[in-house]
């Protein structure tokens, strides 16, 4: 009883609307208040102290970079650079849809940020060239799922911080399956685009290809400053997330200047408020994980588990379907910070990588972000694309076939994720 206490407050507050920053604190705290004798003010420091965490640091740099991205015109280059490269192709513009959700995840670090972005241009073009509003949806709401996927992500961080995981080894793990799920949905736009017969657009030629290019590159090059000052010993991933805010604030307002300087105190304020709410949940997730660990539950599942015997292979499909009905009920950080500490001891047992744990995870709630009842880029999607929830609901399912083969992929091919980590060590 005392064990599932924590779970069942959690999941009942959940069920009757509870935001999930309340629910997790509240869990905590009613188990606290019965089965321990710790006092609520060691509670309160306790809070405080879990957000003491350096790694977090990087989240609202990255946010604030984000921010600067979709505030300017990052996303129209982007989207112009990939409708140049494959926009001539059956389904072109679909495909060069989700090729510049790839992109702009490399600046942006967050789903939503992805759909807002993105969706917002190209859902309208997609339907005035003859794809049903449907269709667009679908594969917006689907291609956005890659913000927490390709580097830099903020649930990366968040993993790594939990877990203790190199962020920069994360960063470079998540590369190769984010361009396989890329290119896994492009080749199903490609299918579905020939079955209806979907009018393609002229070819550009290569001159505009070079064009676009070219005014997309100083987007494109903040994951390469990321990526190569890291594992180049230059800075930290934390210290890298504030160099992307600042390079972000320069290319925005002093290159590209599609941000004036009297619109940076709105940036700010719209990057602390997703900051707020993002660090809320990770205090009250971490506060959460606390009263687990206190109460022994990880332990208690670590050798209920190993006492099984279960093989890796078994215990990577158990984590899949936990991750998957968890995704359907929380938002990606809270299930990191309340599984990652429960799953990640006894993955280490098995001999597991855990990078490798790390990026099924995320791939796992890219999935959740897509699936009802509290999947966020549905809900995104409905409001970029003027249809009713369930209507996106229905359009964004279907493509779940696509990130169910590419999870099961990147489960047993762990070299897809150890690959670019392991050759940098090397």
């Amino acid at each position: 009883m005392t064990a599932l206490f924590p779970v069942v407050v959690l999941f009942a507050c959940l069920l009757i609307g509870v935001p999930i920053a309340v629910s997790l604190g509240l869990a905590s705290v009613l188990t606290l208040l019965i089965f321990s004798d710790q006092s609520m003010l060691s509670l309160a420091q306790r809070f405080f102290h879990t957000m003491q965490v350096y790694p977090l640091l990087a989240v609202p740099f990255f946010v604030l970079a984000g921010t600067l991205m979709t505030t300017g015109g990052v996303a129209r280059r982007l989207i112009e650079f990939a409708n140049a490269v494959v926009g001539h192709l059956r389904g072109g513009l679909a495909m060069a849809s989700v090729l510049a959700c790839m992109l702009f995840a490399a600046v942006s670090g967050s789903s939503p940020a992805t759909v807002v972005a993105i969706g917002s241009i190209v859902i309208a073009g997609m339907v005035d060239v003859g794809y049903s509003r449907s269709f667009a949806a679908g594969v917006i709401c689907n291609a956005g799922t890659l913000g927490i996927l390709i580097p830099p992500s903020i649930v990366m961080v968040v993993y790594g911080a939990a877990t203790e995981t190199s962020i920069g080894d994360l960063f470079m793990a998540g590369v190769i399956p984010g361009m396989v799920l890329t290119l896994a949905m492009m080749a199903a736009i490609y299918v579905v685009a020939s079955v209806k017969q979907i009018p393609r657009q002229p070819w550009t030629g290569w001159r505009k290809v070079l064009r676009t290019g070219r005014r997309a590159v100083l987007g494109l090059l903040l994951v390469v400053i990321i990526m190569g000052g890291i594992y180049g010993g230059v800075f930290t991933p934390t210290e890298a997330a504030a160099v992307a805010a600042v390079y972000a604030l320069i290319v925005a307002v002093f290159v590209h200047r599609d941000i004036g300087i009297t619109d940076i105190p709105g940036v700010l304020v719209n990057s602390s408020r997703v900051t707020a709410m993002l660090m809320f949940i990770i205090a009250n997730a971490f506060l959460f994980a606390f009263v687990l660990t206190t109460m022994r539950i990880p332990q208690q599942a670590t050798e209920a588990i190993i006492n099984m015997g279960l093989p890796p292979w078994a215990f990577l499909l158990a984590v899949n379907l936990l991750l998957l009905l968890a995704g359907n009920f929380m938002e990606p950080t809270s299930v990191i910070l309340i599984l990652a500490p429960i799953l990640f001891p006894i993955a280490m047992d098995l001999g597991i990588d855990a990078v490798h744990l790390g990026v099924i995870m995320v791939v796992n709630l890219e999935i959740g972000l897509v699936t009802p009842p509290v999947g966020l880029n549905l809900f995104v999607t409905a409001g970029v694309a003027h249809m009713p929830i369930e209507h996106v609901i229905t359009a964004a399912l279907p493509w779940l076939l696509v990130l169910l083969t590419v999870l099961a992929v990147v489960t047993y091919v762990p070299r897809l994720s150890l690959f670019l980590p392991h050759m940098m060590l090397n």
